[in-house]
């Protein structure tokens, strides 16, 4: 009886006003949580145009003062040239710093990769130490890099407008070793994209064409180093986010051991997971670059600032070895269809190793999709992603994230109820899902002890066939604008070794022919669902595109990774764009 009146009442006049009061009340709260994200977007912005403009003003005022200065002469330098013209003074640090400083802001103009100038590179000169191995070197730093005075946002309003106390320790390093840290660079939202788009700075663009992204988290150091603003910077990878910027964008990048380089002073979203690893790594345009820079942060100045990181200085024996290699090769995971591009890249690369005396040996890691779907995204949300949603309270979620905080928000019982629908139909997306529940701090451990099983059933495997290192594909080419967020399943070429915690680095080795663009007509993915579908047709359109492949060592063979990568860099050198 009082729920009939109860209806009644709200069936007239007055149940219609009172539904528009709720919408409005709705609307109004919405509107309040998000006028703090609006003041922080709007503070980002204003402080990166004030630091581009600064950047512009530098590097104008240098050049009226030193008129004869030969900047494209010295921009065309590599690193291991531009070193050693700074250490013997025919260059001067000066010169160099504000030639870079004009080149970044005008690769910003097309790119949008920079989000600050860190103007006191400008007294670190006078500081760098003259016998540092990158004495006078400008490195470009991305944005999660902690440096003193300035915000690591992750482009997230949370974190807008919190100075960081103190530099990174891989910073500090860089500069005992006398390189000068002078842009931060852009970073997908929460960096957990291998797009590069967020509500605080915008979307970063692929230099080689514009409707294509650089690649994540690391895109802005991808762009700008892509397009020749900077000739050595740092990122990080916990799925590929060296590796996709690297490959996307034309250039080399490595991802260590998770360990081997110090993570103290980096910015993050979640803290304390530690099932898949997250690494440090040296992002540059070509292999020595890459080996220079982990050759100077190898040393006492990091194992006494970070005394977790083992005392293991850059092994130079094995880096500058000419011996043989055994190399294990696979042309597919059998997860993520490679492209005609990609298989071209892969199969060419073999060849010319073999040609070079090197011996191939067909090897594919086992049980890779139970890799992905069970210990990666397992490890990665253990928590149901509760602490990475803290991140965005009140904040706009930006469209390179895709479904993920959506799917995230979704309460556990749920999630295993889609995950057990779909799993007839689309049974990756049901695995991932399925892996996105939260678990109890037991179930964690028994996860955790999985994936040591499987590193050592990997490692076992390798060493029944005396492998040296692994040729793997490389995803590539770059993909359109906001596609990687809806293609999840595609880091499977580069999560694996996340969660296997081996050394990788890319290395690009061709471009993208009109027979490779035809033949992506043909694309299907191996198994027809809505991230094959996102894949296929994000990555068309492609001619002369980069594409690399992977290099994989086994963990703590940095060294011989990178040899690997220098040989492979060697046989395959393709032209470089002259931005």
């Amino acid at each position: 009886m009082v729920l009939d009146e109860l209806w009644a009442a709200l069936s007239g006049a007055y149940g219609a006003a009172l539904a528009c009061c709720f919408v409005a009340a709705a609307m109004a709260l919405r509107w309040s949580s998000r006028r703090t994200a609006r003041g922080a977007v709007a503070r980002a912005q204003q402080r990166q145009k004030a630091a581009l403009e600064s950047m512009d003003k530098a590097a104008q005022r240098f050049r009226l003062q030193n008129p004869d200065l030969d900047s494209k002469a010295l921009l065309a330098l590599t690193l291991p040239q531009l070193v050693q013209k700074l250490h013997n003074g025919e260059l001067s640090p000066q010169a160099v710093l504000f030639t870079y400083v004009g080149k970044a802001w005008e690769v910003n103009k097309g790119t949008n990769c920079v989000t600050t100038y860190l103007a006191d590179c400008e007294t670190q000169l006078s500081q760098a130490p003259r016998q540092g191995l990158l004495y006078g070197v400008p490195v470009s730093l991305k944005e999660c890099f902690s440096y003193k005075g300035q915000d690591s946002t992750l482009g997230l309003s949370v974190n807008q407008g919190v100075p960081a106390e103190c530099d990174s320790v891989v910073v500090q390093v860089l500069k005992l070793q006398g390189a000068v840290p002078f842009v931060h660079t852009n970073v997908p939202q929460s960096m957990f994209s291998y797009d590069c788009s967020n509500p605080l700075f915008g979307q970063t663009t692929n230099p080689w064409k514009s409707s294509k992204t650089p690649g994540g988290s690391s895109g802005g150091e991808g762009a700008l180093i892509g397009a020749g603003g900077s000739l050595l910077g740092l990122g990080t990878d916990i799925g590929g986010s060296i590796r996709f910027p690297s490959s996307f964008c034309g250039i080399c990048g490595l991802k260590p051991t998770g360990n081997r380089l110090s993570k103290i002073g980096l910015k993050g979203c979640i803290y304390g997971q530690v099932a898949v690893q997250l690494s440090v790594g040296p992002m540059a345009q070509d292999v020595e670059s890459l080996a220079l820079c982990m050759r100077a942060l190898l040393c006492e100045d990091m194992f006494r600032l970070d005394p977790t990181v083992p005392p293991l200085p850059f092994k130079e024996e094995v880096y500058k070895s000419s011996r043989l290699l055994r190399v294990g090769y696979y042309e597919t995971d059998n997860y993520t269809m490679p492209t005609p591009a990609m298989k071209r890249a892969l199969l060419e690369t073999k060849q010319r190793l073999e040609a070079a005396g090197h011996t191939l040996v067909p090897f594919l890691p086992s049980n890779i999709p139970y890799a992905l779907e069970t210990l990666s995204t397992g490890g990665l949300f253990s928590d149901g992603g509760s602490s990475f949603l803290q991140n965005f309270k009140g904040d706009f979620v930006d469209p390179c994230l895709g479904d993920l905080i959506l799917v995230l928000k979704l309460p556990r019982w749920l999630k295993g109820l889609l995950a057990f629908l779909l799993k007839p139909l689309l049974p990756r997306l049901a695995a991932f899902l399925s892996s996105m529940k939260s678990r109890s701090s037991g179930n964690l451990w028994v996860l955790q002890h999985e994936i040591e099983m499987y590193r050592k059933s990997v490692i076992a495997q390798w060493r029944a066939l005396d492998l040296d290192v692994l040729l793997t594909p490389m995803l590539g080419p770059a993909m359109d604008l906001n596609a990687p967020g809806k293609a999840s399943g595609a880091v499977s070429y580069t999560l694996l070794y996340n969660c296997l915690d081996f050394p990788a680095g890319v290395v690009p080795v061709t471009t993208v022919t009109l027979e490779d663009e035809a033949q992506m007509e043909d694309c299907r993915g191996y198994f027809g669902d809505m991230w094959d579908k996102v894949l296929c047709k994000a990555m068309r359109k492609s001619v002369g595109l980069p594409v690399a492949v992977q290099c994989v060592a086994l963990p703590w063979q940095e060294e011989l990774c990178l040899r690997f990568m220098r040989e492979v860099e060697r046989l395959m050198t393709p032209e470089k764009r002259p931005f």
